[in-house]
Order: structure tokens, then sequence, then C-alpha cells
């Protein structure tokens, strides 16, 4: 677990400071749950997790150990765990703490495949425009 794989491979990967933003900002959908071995909620959230990777082999799953990643969970304001980022093309779509079970789960995979991505893109574009002004 230590190469970001490549979407249709299946099964999460590690990501560590080294290679989040790669990982992140290419084409299509990562996924990324910040965790602890000592969680509970983390433990029981990750079964649900790997299942979901495997059934989405179009989406990368990627698992970021809080304990050894520190820095990265800093960097990323995680104050609590789990926490799921979901990232579409380079946009982060979703940041939430806390876990969730599999039909919710499956819900919001759903909810960013069916994303309107142009209009996405057209909303952020206003909000920047609108703070040059």
């Amino acid at each position: 677990m230590t190469e970001v794989n490549v979407a249709g491979q299946g099964g999460s990967v590690a990501i560590t400071g080294d290679n989040f933003m790669e990982t992140v900002q290419k084409p299509g959908i990562t996924i990324v749950d910040f965790w602890a071995e000592w969680c509970g909620p983390c433990r029981q959230f990750g079964p649900v997790f790997e299942e979901a990777s495997k059934r989405h082999t179009n989406i990368t799953f990627g698992k970021v150990n809080t304990e050894e990643e520190q820095t990265l969970a800093a960097q990323a304001g995680i104050s609590s765990i789990p926490t799921l980022m979901a990232f579409r093309d380079g946009i982060l779509l979703y940041n939430r703490p806390g876990a969730m079970n599999a039909s919710g789960f499956e819900e919001l995979i759903a909810a960013i495949e069916n994303l309107d991505m142009e209009a996405v893109r057209a909303e952020i574009a206003e909000g920047e425009a609108a703070s040059t002004n």
C-alpha cells in the first residue's frame, strides 16, 4: 500500500505528504479517508471504505494514517477522525468528519459521480471573480 494506484485497480492506497497533491489533483474522483488505528469509528468505517473501493474501480480511494502523517493531517485541517475528503478533477467537493454506513457512503459516491462539473467550475469562477472586485 505504498504506491498511488491508478483508478481501475480497486482497493485503497496509502496517501502520504509526498503523494497527496498528485493523488487528489489528477483527473477523476479521489476519496480520502483520514484515520488512525486507535479510533473506534475509523475501524468501523474502514471495511465500508475498502468494500466501496473494490466496487468502484473507476475511483481512487486513499487512506491517510493521521498518526504517521501528522504534518499532512495538520495541513489538511483535520481536527476529528475519521474525516472524508472527496475530490473530482482536483476540486475539493466534500470535507466532513464522521463515519458513514455503507448506504450513506454509496449515496455520497453517487452524488459526486453525478455532479455537473461544468456548473461547479462556473460557480468557482464566479466566486473568484466576485472576490477580486
